[in-house]
């Protein structure tokens, strides 16, 4: 497999390699400390973000405090890689204080904010610094070298969110391989490139499928993307929603969140998809469903949300409106074929993050974010809330892999049911609400075959 990050935008001039000396809240001692972040200064801003995302992280904090008291990673070391922002921050620190040594890299150029990787290179007093190399608007080469660094650690538990630490892994630092103990993957594009390892015998270690637990897809790929997606387009380019024709290629559980905003927005709403099923499910909906070649010619916005290339290419562009506007909601920035714009159309930055490009006939079209994750490169992400649940189980499924790996194969694992019911059961109670449970009558009926033995 190759790494499917492609040219990342401007050059980011030179990184700053950090040295935050930090004060360990219980030695007292002076710690020395290497990240590489953009600017340490910017550490009170993340540290302002972390604050704000913990207090809203009810989950985490009770997780966090089991992990202080059992310590289930003591003497483990974590290399994680999600996008750098406030709630990846949480769980960072939240590994720490269940004794992991932790380093991590952001998982996608745009949506590190050096002020997150900032507080986490520096560090509180509640909080020792952890090893971080992640920089906004990155090149391709340094961040692949973010990666590489972070993984130079000797990890023996990998969580990763789209498989670029896993395919590193595989490829440049196969000597590393013997001390990884297993791992945790976030995101369903991450999910797929481990099922193709599995199948050709090439995954060495077993990998969580978190992203396939019904406590993250149901609600973070549904309502967590649902949500984000849409408050990273609406303040990018301040339009209105309402009587626009939105295409929404993809009718997986982030389309369905996404199309479900989008009528709830007023917006006349298009499904294309691949899947008989998904298309049926599409329609019943009250969604139109028709090809992307049809589409492409009737759409204001367009959001890819497949997981895989070539979504949108030249020959839907031939198609576009004037002013159509496009935008990726897929792990990486390959739906939206932004290289062939790049380089037969005539390009301006129009707003912020909105490149205009003008193709034959005068036409313009737009794209948000250079065709990245629209939620993270134009936003903050999915809610607070949200994350806590899916950091939950990736906490969780991550104490899983420690204590059982010598029991797991190298292989793509499910997230243990109980991991599941637990992490609902404690947001459940967060949010002050409880459920019946069975009577042992009850609970005897539903294992009997005989309706009258059971009753």
């Amino acid at each position: 497999m190759k790494i499917s990050s492609k040219a990342f935008g401007k050059e980011s001039g030179h990184a700053a390699i950090a040295m935050a000396a930090a004060v360990a809240p219980q030695s007292g001692t002076v710690t020395a400390h290497k990240s590489k972040v953009r600017d340490v200064s910017l550490a009170p801003s993340g540290e302002r973000k972390i604050a704000w995302a913990w207090r809203n992280m009810p989950l985490l904090q009770a997780i966090k405090k089991d992990f202080e008291k059992t310590k289930p990673f003591e003497g483990l070391k974590i290399t994680l890689a999600i996008h750098m922002e406030a709630k990846t921050a949480c769980l960072c620190r939240t590994l720490a204080a269940g004794g992991a040594i932790m380093s991590a890299a952001g998982c996608n150029p745009l949506s590190t904010q050096d002020d997150v990787a900032a507080a986490l290179a520096v560090g509180t007093k509640g909080a020792p610094p952890i090893n971080i190399y992640a920089l906004h608007n990155c090149t391709a080469e340094e961040y692949e070298q973010n990666m590489v660094m972070a993984l130079e650690s000797g990890p023996n538990i990998i969580i990763d969110d789209g498989g670029d630490l896993i395919n590193i892994m595989h490829t440049k630092l196969r000597h590393l391989l013997p001390g990884v103990l297993g791992g945790c993957e976030e995101t369903t594009t991450g999910i797929m490139r481990l099922f193709s390892m599995a199948a050709d015998k090439s995954l060495m270690f077993p990998m969580v499928a978190v992203n396939n637990a019904q406590c993250k897809y149901l609600f973070d790929n549904r309502y967590g993307t649902g949500q984000s997606v849409w408050d990273g387009i609406n303040r990018t380019t301040n339009l209105v929603v309402a009587g626009k024709d939105v295409v929404i290629a993809g009718y997986g559980w982030c389309g369905k969140g996404i199309a479900m905003r989008a009528k709830g927005f007023g917006a006349r709403v298009i499904v294309t998809e691949i899947d008989p099923v998904k298309a049926l499910e599409a329609m019943m909906d009250g969604f139109d469903v028709m090809p992307m070649d049809e589409a492409a010619g009737i759409g204001d916005l367009f959001i890819t949300a497949t997981g895989c290339a070539g979504v949108m290419t030249e020959r839907h562009f031939a198609k576009l409106k004037d002013g159509a506007i496009m935008c990726n909601a897929g792990h990486f920035n390959v739906e939206v074929d932004v290289d062939w714009l790049d380089k037969n159309t005539e390009s301006a930055e129009h707003k912020p993050n909105i490149m205009g490009y003008t193709l034959p006939g005068g036409r313009k079209v737009f794209v948000i974010a250079e065709g990245r994750l629209v939620n993270l490169a134009s936003g903050d992400g999915h809610p607070v809330e949200i994350m806590d649940m899916s950091f939950a189980i990736q906490a969780l499924s991550a104490k899983h892999v420690a204590e059982n790996h010598a029991k797991l194969k190298p292989e793509v694992i499910a997230v243990p049911k109980e991991i599941d019911r637990d992490v609902a059961f404690r947001k459940l109670e967060a949010c002050g609400l409880s459920i019946d449970k069975l009577t042992p009558e009850q609970a005897k009926y539903l294992l009997s075959w005989d309706i009258e033995s059971g009753t």
